[in-house]
């Protein structure tokens, strides 16, 4: 059976050439997190899937921009580690993942995105500290979350958590179901600015960030 039900971009994949900027003043409190929605008994009908982080991958590839765009490099950042429950006939699930866990230009994801430099490990060290220091401050926000809730034939509402923000926000969506598990996959175009980043320039704009992130992912959830 294929449903029409979620998707769940990762809007927090932010890289290390982006910095952020002062919360907004209007931010929507998180949602409850309703963990006895998935540990209660399910109705008739109503099955619960846990995501298989082993099975699942979220990819974010970052370019860069300006007029000495070659001086840069890009990035892809990935997430292994995606944790969560769904709950389709309840219109509802919850996915998080550890910021200080995500991975940093791996050969095969660069391969994947038409990437072909090869930094070297100290580069990807380097890339990888700026981006939990000064952009994600993996440190006092270490986890993202995502709780997407949709009604009936309705629009896909998510409300994404990242650095301490809460946005709620309406996303076109497709998924397969069936009697064993959820998968989801597919292609988002994000732009860092819509969360309140400013992509990262150097030199008056001569070389920067490009504001939109490319977002390739499959989530598994398994019943």
């Amino acid at each position: 059976m294929t449903q029409r039900i979620w998707v769940f971009p990762m809007l927090a994949l932010l890289t290390a050439c982006g910095q952020p900027l002062a919360p907004p003043t209007t931010t929507i409190p998180g949602p409850a997190a309703g963990p006895d929605t998935y540990r209660a008994p399910p109705a008739a009908g109503e099955a619960i899937y846990a995501v298989d982080p082993d099975a699942s991958l979220l990819a974010a590839t970052v370019r860069r921009a300006g007029l000495m765009a070659r001086l840069g490099h890009d990035h892809v950042v990935a997430s292994h580690t995606l944790a969560g429950q769904a709950a389709p006939g309840l219109g509802r699930a919850d996915v998080t993942f550890r910021v200080d866990q995500l991975t940093v230009d791996e050969p095969q994801l660069l391969r994947d995105a038409g990437i072909d430099t090869r930094p070297s490990p100290q580069a990807v060290e380097g890339t990888r500290n700026n981006m939990l220091g000064p952009v994600l401050d993996a440190q006092r926000y270490p986890v993202v979350t995502l709780h997407a809730e949709r009604s009936g034939d309705g629009p896909l509402r998510v409300a994404v958590t990242l650095h301490g923000v809460t946005r709620w926000l309406e996303l076109p969506a497709a998924v397969q179901v069936d009697a064993h598990q959820v998968t989801a996959q597919g292609t988002a175009r994000l732009k860092q600015t819509d969360f309140g980043i400013t992509p990262f320039t150097v030199g008056g704009g001569l070389l920067a960030v490009d504001d939109e992130l490319v977002v390739r992912y499959r989530i598994v959830a398994r019943r």
